[in-house]
């Protein structure tokens, strides 16, 4: 992929605050009802694929905004800092692009990535299986070559956008040796292709995570995204800037709790002054603020290493363990800060808490973080020179 153009910082600011604005106009008066009924925003992200927010980090030509992940990811925290579900939306659709970004043909990127990138078709990403998740070469789905079609068969699970997405990228196993998978752009409407019923789930309820069921789904040749055999090496490629934009909205979402819990001690008052004065309950506000620069700060410098086109993998896991862990103490200590009121519906810090606790299992689990953080140890001072290019 081309490496990013360099966006001036005045413009990158004018574009986050566009950005916030449009958040706070057009999102936040939707995000409680959603959430309670449990609906499905499509409009949302029609909406935002008009305002070009879907495709930022991708090229102007494909109808993309070109712009470096830096900046995309600090949209994509504004996003996250209001409505979650659209936050964590908008990174999965961009997920779902990857693959016909690095892999595809420029025939097939004309064919579908406009429309991609403009919201007209909604994407979701189908890797993970009921017992393939943190192991995703244990997967059993297999498309098989008849013909000019592939012939798909199986099931994926944790689907986000499943029943609701437009096309599906899918990997699939094409032979028999544990990495001969490939990768898949399946329509929506393609005969054979099932939802399950949605999944009931504690928190990031406006957005429909559903297993997905090929049964002999059929799709042509030229609806496979590089070679045969080289789908889990485009998974896995996209996984890494996919845990970056979850550290992004996992950070946006702490912010948010911030945000509410700030505003309360600062209206709140006990002993005849605001609870923000008491030095117990500012330390605690205090740590949640030192939580989130941090995590920003170790996002950010990994989206820097991505747009110089430097290696990148361990610092995206570090940056998606950082913030997603940081966003579930930011959020449990917004709860106690407003009390009894934090633990009611009255007040949306109960559902950022319950909306933290999935940012550290998607996009592969902390301890899968941890644990590929902890092999990269043996590059001696890969680190150091990292942080040396971002000086």
């Amino acid at each position: 992929m081309p490496a990013s153009r360099l966006l001036p910082s005045d413009e990158a600011v004018d574009l986050i605050a566009l950005v916030r604005d449009l958040a706070t106009r057009e999102l936040a008066p939707l995000v409680a009802r959603a959430e309670r009924e449990e609906e499905f925003p499509r409009e949302v992200f029609r909406m935002l694929g008009r305002a070009g927010l879907l495709g930022l980090p991708y090229a102007e030509e494909y109808g993309g905004g070109g712009l470096p992940y830096e900046v995309y990811l600090q949209v994509l925290e504004e996003i996250g800092s209001v409505w979650s579900s659209v936050g964590v939306g908008v990174s999965v659709h961009a997920l779902s692009c990857f693959g016909l970004v690095t892999a595809g043909t420029e025939e097939q990127k004309q064919r579908w990535l406009p429309d991609m990138l403009s919201g007209e078709l909604l994407g979701a990403y189908c890797l993970s299986e009921p017992h393939a998740g943190s192991d995703p070469a244990a997967m059993t789905t297999r498309a098989r070559l008849d013909g000019d079609e592939y012939v798909i068969t199986g099931a994926k699970a944790w689907t986000t956008h499943g029943g609701h997405a437009d096309y599906y990228k899918v990997m699939a196993r094409t032979g028999d040796g544990r990495n001969d998978i490939s990768s898949f752009l399946v329509p929506a409407d393609v005969d054979g292709l099932v939802a399950d019923p949605p999944e009931q789930k504690m928190g990031l309820t406006g957005s429909a995570t559903a297993t997905m069921r090929f049964d002999g789904v059929r799709i042509p040749v030229e609806r496979r995204l590089g070679e045969e055999g080289q789908g889990l090496k485009i998974a896995l490629a996209g996984l890494d800037a996919g845990r970056l934009g979850i550290a992004a909205v996992a950070t946006g979402l702490a912010q948010g709790a911030l945000d509410q819990a700030v505003a309360y001690a600062k209206s709140r008052e006990t002993f005849g002054q605001p609870i923000i004065d008491h030095q117990g309950l500012a330390f605690v506000l205090a740590d949640m603020e030192a939580a989130i620069q941090s995590a920003r700060a170790t996002m950010l410098h990994a989206a820097r290493l991505k747009d110089q086109g430097l290696p990148y993998g361990r610092e995206a896991s570090v940056a998606k363990l950082v913030a997603t862990d940081n966003a579930m103490k930011v959020t449990t200590d917004a709860v106690q800060v407003l009390g009894g009121y934090g633990y009611t519906r009255d007040f949306p810090v109960e559902r950022y808490m319950r909306e933290a606790k999935v940012m550290q299992i998607f996009e592969g689990t902390n301890q899968i973080q941890r644990l590929v953080i902890g092999r990269s140890l043996d590059r001696g001072n890969a680190g150091r020179l990292a942080r040396v290019s971002d000086s």
